[in-house]
């Protein structure tokens, strides 16, 4: 089956806009500490203003599904993609002040441009569809990890303290591709027009109780666990991985090393977007929980080998301690390797969860994907926060448990959305033995 034209121009969208901001957030840490050095009046965070951002989306997704109703999924977007450049645009004019300002900003934006991206993805895919279209959109959407990262990396290579004239030439150019990413969106069609499946919304103070109706869910309790763990390991591999590296002074090069994790990371998540995207209508057959599964092992693998590889005190600032090794030097391909790991399963991960809730809540989108990102979000923001006093150690103890239980949890849910779908293909006349009915081994 041909791809949706619409398809293109939405990957492309996100690409660009998220190209600007996911290069600006792993870089944040790294660019603060060097304006710190040339302004000491500048006392802003770049966990802080992280967390801040994602602590904003997470209390604001509980009114992005009332917004879409009345400004429909493709201007919420295009709202939300607004704020990205204004937050990407204040790093030409470094204040505290502004820095959490555009922060507060932000994170509302990315509430709207969230919603309405999940909202438009359901609208102009099916059941056969959903799972191929978003691991298409994820991988078009991770390659803004490459392109941004290729850019920081030639950029700041060589540089201990990142230069006042390479900061602006960084930051106009990212607010440039977010301005270009903004004006994609408006390109898109209406949602409606490609496809059949209809997503009825009422007013919005309905939809916001249907968002807190569908959070109290049994399901949607077991799924929120799940989303937790996304957002402790999406802040982990944004904000914290690319710091750890940056001060991990045994490094031969730690600010060049900011750019090349981005890029392991972006290859690691376009990998495994593009498989899941290809082969989607293969994989479902299957079920999801195989891939979730594939994601759990990979990240298990990849907190050991960042335990062994870096100093326990690498979040929080210049640091020459040992790695776990004989001789104590951590070692470069390792670190690499680690970034892509973080990058692929975090893509298991994501495309399985976006092809569970565009299919079980095909017909209420808009709340389920509200309730995705306000858990996602929520975890972020209080990684970045805890991210300002713990040690290395502890964020791989936090993400080992996590990882544990929201994989267990994603797998009963879809466990029960296979048995359900099973049943009612079945009919009325179908297995009077519900035991039957699932011949899937788990």
């Amino acid at each position: 089956m041909q791809c949706c034209r619409w398809l293109p121009f939405f990957g492309l969208a996100f690409f660009l806009i998220f190209t600007a901001f996911n290069t600006c957030s792993l870089i944040l840490q790294v660019v603060i500490d060097s304006i710190q050095k040339d302004d000491p009046s500048f006392t802003g965070s770049g966990y802080v203003s992280l967390a801040v951002v994602y602590a904003v989306f997470a209390t604001t997704n509980w009114v992005a599904p009332s917004c879409l109703t009345i400004l429909g999924p493709k201007l919420t977007m295009v709202a939300g993609a607004l704020t990205y450049t204004l937050f990407i645009a204040s790093f030409l004019w470094p204040h505290t002040w502004l820095l959490y300002l555009v922060s507060v900003v932000v994170g509302l934006g990315a509430a709207l441009i969230w919603t309405g991206q999940g909202n438009y993805l359901t609208l102009m895919s099916d059941d056969v569809t959903i799972t191929r279209n978003s691991g298409i959109f994820w991988s078009m959407l991770q390659c803004s990890m490459v392109f941004g990262n290729i850019f920081v990396f030639v950029k700041f290579r060589g540089q201990e303290v990142i230069s006042a004239d390479t900061r602006f030439v960084v930051f106009i150019s990212l607010t440039a591709v977010s301005v270009a990413g903004t004006l994609v969106l408006l390109l898109l069609p209406k949602p409606g027009s490609q496809s059949g499946r209809s997503d009825a919304t009422s007013s919005p103070a309905k939809e916001l109780m249907k968002s807190f109706k569908l959070f109290v869910t049994k399901d949607m309790l077991l799924l929120s666990v799940t989303f937790f763990y996304t957002g402790l390991e999406l802040s982990f591999f944004s904000g914290v991985y690319s710091a750890c590296l940056s001060f991990t002074q045994r490094f031969p090069d730690p600010k060049m090393l900011v750019g090349l994790s981005g890029i392991s990371i972006g290859v690691g998540e376009i990998l495994a977007g593009a498989t899941f995207g290809i082969f989607g209508s293969k994989t479902i057959k299957f079920g999801r929980d195989p891939i979730v599964l594939l994601g759990f092992l990979i990240h298990m693998v990849c907190f050991y080998l960042i335990f062994l590889n870096l100093p326990k005190d690498s979040p929080l600032g210049d640091t020459y301690g040992p790695s776990k090794f004989s001789d104590g030097q951590p070692i470069v391909w390792i670190a690499l390797l680690c970034s892509f790991l973080l990058g692929f399963g975090d893509a298991c991960f994501n495309t399985q969860v976006y092809s569970l809730l565009g299919s079980v809540y095909s017909d209420n989108s808009g709340p389920a994907f509200a309730v995705f990102k306000f858990v996602q979000s929520f975890s972020a923001a209080c990684c970045f926060f805890y991210s300002t006093s713990i040690s290395l150690h502890w964020h791989l103890g936090i993400l080992v448990v996590f990882c544990v239980v929201g994989t267990l949890t994603f797998c009963v849910v879809e466990w029960n959305a296979y048995r359900k779908a099973v049943v009612k293909s079945a009919g009325p006349e179908g297995h009077d033995d519900e035991g039957e009915v699932d011949q899937r081994p788990s």
